[in-house]
């Protein structure tokens, strides 16, 4: 099993900045692709950005792209995201999640970002 632990999340004004921070820990071996969703009320979750494992590969969702940067510390098998320029609309549960070939993705608790205009 993987375990993830999500931290970073809380209030900030529009136009401020968080990071989130993701710590993989378990049976971390095989573990391709690390990433975030979020969950806004009465939405569905949806991607965020991901990176792959081995490779400089980083894919993000149209809301966020030139505001959100993926970034992983293999040493540390942690994945963060740096979120600049929040918006309202931004507001949602952010869960880390990660994935080996052929599984599921496991994923981490959920984290609070809540950005008031």
């Amino acid at each position: 099993q993987v375990q993830l632990v999500e931290s970073g999340g809380g209030l900030v004004q529009a136009g401020g900045s968080l990071r989130l921070s993701c710590t993989a820990s378990g049976d971390i071996f095989g573990i391709n692709v690390m990433g975030w969703y979020r969950q806004a009320p009465g939405k569905q979750r949806d991607l965020v950005a991901t990176i792959i494992s081995g490779t400089a590969k980083k894919n993000y969702a149209d809301s966020v792209k030139d505001r959100f940067t993926i970034s992983r510390d293999n040493a540390k098998n942690t994945v963060y995201l740096q979120m600049n320029n929040l918006k309202p609309e931004d507001t949602a549960v952010y869960y880390c999640f990660a994935r080996k070939s052929f599984t599921s993705n496991y994923w981490g608790q959920g984290t609070q970002v809540t950005v008031s205009s």
